[in-house]
């Protein structure tokens, strides 16, 4: 039996142009694209792609092929929702990937309206950054991913909808825990650090941090970062590098440096010995994302529709 997800590659491949093309399309490594062809070959006892000078092109029988994987493709989408059309919100699965702030805020709140509404139909819930999550969409390991970008969120193959702007705030030492703008005058003390960080933190938002230690995710995570700085003037000096935004917190709390974190990780956990202002125009978009441009699921519609309202009633800013 013909591998979907193999399919789902050769299909990439064929739209894309080249191996390279389809593995950003999808979001794989490229050798992930290259050993699924060599797997599909395998399986059907034929080349379906040969080289054309630097580039790849599909054989007679690899053309063919994608073709009719388009075709098995978008019949099992409409399969599938034909048959969670017949079953109604009686039975069925949703699979939610969602990364960590959201998990511990939005989604919560989400899942509980969709539990209480339609108590029969199961609801599992995963851990992953935007890029893993909107891969395990491709490749069908779950059914609904919220994501979030600093730009537009435009995706081949995936219906986005925007669910809410989320503001960016920086995080200092200071311990004043409201949000908000910084009353005049007033300005939060870095405690001291290994590295005399005690001072007067100076205004001037992102450029009044020049000269600090910086707190930033991996190198992935960090861009958004990196170029906020690079157009106040500066390249941030980043001294601890870490995804967890309690960590994050508590590195500033005591005195180590700087960071800016997003309005759900400061929902999600609040450290009190850090004070938050906003960034003037600074913020990310979070969306909810399915797989495919046709109908989602019937309990894949309604979780999202679970997700906009917990979104519309989440008004901590």
């Amino acid at each position: 039996m013909l591998d979907l997800t193999r399919l789902r590659v050769l299909v990439a491949v064929a739209r894309e142009g080249s191996v390279t093309a389809a593995a950003d399309a999808l979001h794989y490594a490229q050798p992930s694209v290259s050993h699924h062809l060599a797997r599909l070959e395998a399986e059907v006892g034929m080349p379906l792609t040969q080289r054309a000078g630097r580039g790849l092109r599909l054989t007679e029988a690899g053309e063919l092929l994608a073709r009719r994987a388009a075709e098995i493709l978008g019949q099992v989408e409409a399969t599938e929702a034909e048959l969670s059309a017949h079953a109604g919100l009686r039975t069925g699965r949703v699979r939610l990937a969602a990364f960590p702030s959201a998990l511990a805020t939005l989604v919560p709140a989400a899942a509980a309206r969709f539990a209480a509404a339609h108590p029969d139909v199961e609801l599992a819930l995963t851990e992953a950054e935007p890029p893993a999550a909107l891969t395990a969409l491709r490749t069908g390991a779950v059914d609904v991913a919220v994501v979030f970008a600093h730009g537009p969120l435009e995706e081949r193959d995936v219906t986005v909808e925007t669910l809410l702007t989320e503001p960016l705030y920086l995080v200092t030492a200071g311990g004043e825990p409201e949000y908000g703008p910084r009353p005049a005058g007033r300005a939060p003390t870095l405690r001291a650090g290994t590295d005399s960080l005690a001072r007067a933190a100076p205004a001037g938002g992102l450029a009044g941090y020049a000269d600090a230690r910086w707190i930033a995710g991996c190198e992935r995570c960090r861009a958004h970062l990196v170029e906020s700085c690079g157009r106040a003037g500066f390249a941030p000096a980043i001294a601890f590098e870490t995804d967890d935004y309690v960590a994050v917190q508590a590195l500033v709390a005591a005195g180590l440096g700087v960071s800016t974190l997003p309005g759900l990780a400061l929902t999600a956990n609040r450290h009190p010995g850090v004070r938050a202002d906003p960034i003037p125009g600074d913020g990310r978009t979070v969306a909810v994302a399915t797989y495919g441009r046709s109908a989602a699921p019937l309990p894949v519609q309604a979780f999202a529709t679970a997700l906009r309202e917990a979104a519309a009633e989440f008004t901590r800013w």
